[in-house]
């Protein structure tokens, strides 16, 4: 008997999760791929989390076109950190004499020294990799863990899409369209019992005209992504993303600024980040200084950013519908260093281009701007 054992997070299940499995299904012809959603990964943390019946159900749903294929609640009925070596050893146990295949993407495989226990794992399972988009990374990774364990790692000639949950996870949050990123039924699914959906951040739709609303949910799936790297949490970095240009198109005289103070000597450019931060507390409810200040200032920026601040303002920046040039070394700065230098880089681009159009720089961006250059250098 052969069986492929596939755990995961599944927060949502995704099209690359399916076409993973149909690779793995096409290759080994196993007799049983065996999907267990974990309780609580022990990889990943500060997203939003589907509650177990849901990751279960949309399992089922994902998964029902592969004949061989079951969804187990082995890990969700243990409760607790899903750690992967328990698991294997469960399934080896209940399958005595199976060859048993685990079934990582190429990400998962280069963590893998860092698991828990990774010997025992080992010990009941043969590791079966895919690459995400980079097949050199693929090839270093299992050269790694056979170079270390002394196994073999297979490998299957299918290369995933850069498909992420977090991305699924807050598109569904504002509203917006996700279905080309998960199974139709999976889709449906999430729309009829509102998985994810934040009713409260979702209004903020109609605020703006629908190129911008597009361009805040770019940004709010950028922040999501990164949201780790601002210590922040996953719904954290999708509010002030979603509500960051929510004044961008509301009138002088709308009833929403009523008690709004306009700073003096703001151009009119940058006023939307103050009444911006206004509206997000007033109307939305936002009482996170920290996510205020982002908004705040995710315009300008200013000396001494925080963290948040400085995602905000870089993804507001660098979404992937943004478009001038030297956008693209930007993004490989904010992708390959640190917040800081990404920021460094992206105010230094704006200087130069206020001075090359002849335009007045405004004074909190100046600031920024020297206060990181003489920071970093």
């Amino acid at each position: 008997m052969v069986i492929i054992l596939y755990g995961g997070a599944f927060n949502p299940v995704h099209t690359e999760h399916v076409a993973l499995a149909k690779a793995a299904v096409k290759k080994f012809s196993p007799d049983r791929l065996i999907v267990i959603p974990t309780a609580v990964s022990p990889h990943k943390s500060g997203g939003l989390l589907a509650s177990a019946e849901d990751r279960l159900q949309m399992c089922r749903l994902a998964f029902s076109s592969l004949p061989c294929a079951e969804v187990s609640d082995f890990e969700i009925c243990s409760g607790g950190v899903s750690y992967s070596y328990i698991t294997c050893e469960h399934f080896k146990k209940q399958f005595p004499g199976a060859d048993i295949y685990f079934l990582v993407g190429g990400d998962m495989l280069a963590s893998f020294p860092s698991w828990r226990e990774p010997e025992r794992i080992l010990a009941c399972v043969t590791l079966i990799a895919c690459a995400r988009e980079d097949k050199k990374a693929l090839k270093r990774s299992r050269s790694e863990v056979e170079r270390l364990y002394s196994v073999k790692v297979e490998r299957l000639s299918y290369v995933g899409r850069a498909v992420s949950s977090t991305r699924v996870r807050a598109l569904a949050c504002l509203g917006a369209d996700f279905s080309v990123l998960v199974p139709a039924p999976v889709a449906e699914y999430m729309r009829q019992r509102g998985v994810y959906y934040n009713e409260r951040l979702a209004r903020a739709s109609a605020f703006e005209k629908k190129s911008r609303w597009a361009h805040s949910v770019r940004v709010a799936a950028m922040c999501a992504e990164n949201a780790s790297r601002a210590r922040l949490t996953e719904e954290a970095a999708i509010t002030m993303a979603a509500l960051h240009d929510v004044t961008k198109n509301l009138p002088k005289d709308s009833p929403y600024l009523s008690g709004f103070v306009p700073p003096e000597g703001v151009p009119s450019p940058v006023m939307h980040q103050y009444s911006g931060a206004y509206v997000a507390r007033e109307y939305f409810g936002v009482t996170d200084e920290n996510l205020l200040n982002a908004i705040r200032y995710h315009t300008s920026g200013r000396a001494g950013m925080s963290p948040a601040e400085m995602l905000l303002y870089l993804a507001d920046m660098l979404e992937e519908g943004r478009s001038f040039p030297g956008v693209e070394g930007l993004r490989r700065i904010f992708y390959q260093g640190d917040l800081s230098h990404a920021m460094l880089a992206a105010l230094e681009h704006q200087v130069e281009y206020l001075n090359s159009e002849g335009e007045e720089i405004y004074p909190l961006t100046k600031q920024a701007y020297l206060y990181l250059k003489e920071f970093l250098t």
